[in-house]
């Protein structure tokens, strides 16, 4: 099977399975963007994946995305979905039309200080780590609101959403109590804070069909997509 056959495949099936847990959640697909996770993966197969009808694309580097975003059609959005170092901050700034991985207040202030100099309004994600792994990066859930509480200080960034990544185990339905736990969050952001929180970044190519149950609006799919990345062998 060559690589554009797999992508149309791999597409269809995709869409088919979001109907299809939709329709079982009771949810408009519609509500569904579908974010193609594009690291490691060339403009080639980009483009053929804006002939599938994809729009929204993620990068998880900020180097690798400056050296293939001008090479890729220039009618799509390119969301940051890595952790973001501050010194990259401000090309991430320039280079996205979304940041899902802010993970602290002083983060926070970086972002606002570049869109500032952009002369825009950044919005962004604040990533949240419900599991409390060591490993991954992310607001504690009981520190969310110390960042919520000072929002209104940063005139040059817009919190539109939530963003998770749980642990990974062989059962995707292990992630439930996760996607319910950030749900639980965004709900009490809202009343607390009065801020709408449209976007809820979670579900991945392993659990995608849980996280959209649970009230996920953004899935983030790489390998389900493009197939499994070529690991680089370094001597």
């Amino acid at each position: 099977m060559n690589k554009t056959t797999h992508l149309a495949d791999s597409l269809e099936q995709v869409r088919d399975r979001i109907f299809r847990v939709c329709e079982s959640a009771d949810r408009d697909p519609g509500e569904i963007t579908i974010m193609a996770v594009t690291k490691t993966v060339g403009p080639d197969d980009i483009q053929e994946a804006v002939e599938r009808g994809l729009r929204v694309f993620g990068e998880n580097r900020v180097q690798e995305a400056l050296e293939k975003i001008p090479r890729c059609p220039g009618n799509i959005e390119w969301h940051f979905i890595g952790h973001l170092q501050s010194n990259k901050v401000r090309a991430a700034v320039a280079r996205f039309e979304m940041i899902h991985s802010i993970d602290s207040w002083k983060l926070l202030e970086a972002v606002n200080a570049a869109a500032q100099e952009h002369g825009r309004s950044m919005p962004v994600c604040l990533q949240v780590n419900v599991a409390g792994e060591s490993s991954k990066h992310g607001y504690a859930p009981d520190d969310l609101s110390a960042t919520l509480d000072r929002i209104g200080e940063l005139g040059y960034v817009d919190v539109v959403g939530l963003m998770t990544i749980p642990p990974f185990t062989p059962d995707p339905s292990d992630a439930r109590p996760h996607f319910k736990r950030l749900c639980a969050l965004r709900e009490s952001a809202r009343h607390d804070y009065g801020l709408s929180l449209d976007v809820i970044s979670m579900g991945m190519s392993h659990d995608f069909e849980i996280a959209i149950e649970e009230g996920s609006t953004c899935i983030r799919l790489g390998a389900t997509l493009f197939g499994e990345r070529k690991r680089v062998h370094r001597g």
